[in-house]
């Protein structure tokens, strides 16, 4: 996984409607970045093809729409991921804990944007 800028898509799987967009730097094993309502920190190691970390993603700022409500609920929210990964970008697998209390899938595809 080379260091650089990312954009993120993340999807919710397991029949929960949800999704969001952003970027991420990745950088010697360090990864930061957000979007237009959550940020989220973590760590990575790099396999031969693989990768896998974890992350903490916070939100920052409220949902424009009234009627959607984030899956976080506000609170901060642990992640695990694993996936493949090649020169242009990477794709993950990964489990958020919601609440404290309810794990949910996701998968993200990351498009590598620039060196830094």
């Amino acid at each position: 996984m080379k260091n650089g800028l990312y954009s993120i898509h993340i999807h919710m799987l397991d029949g929960v409607k949800g999704r969001d967009s952003g970027i991420l730097i990745l950088r010697d094993g360090v990864l930061l970045g957000g979007g237009p309502y959550f940020w989220s920190r973590g760590s990575y190691t790099v396999g031969r093809g693989t990768w896998k970390g974890e992350l903490v993603t916070n939100q920052h700022s409220p949902l424009s729409d009234p009627f959607v409500r984030p899956l976080f609920g506000g609170e901060e929210a642990p992640s695990g991921f694993s996936g493949t990964f090649s020169e242009d970008g990477a794709e993950v697998f990964g489990t958020v804990l919601v609440e404290g209390r309810r794990s949910l899938s996701f998968r993200a595809t990351l498009k590598r944007l620039a060196d830094i």
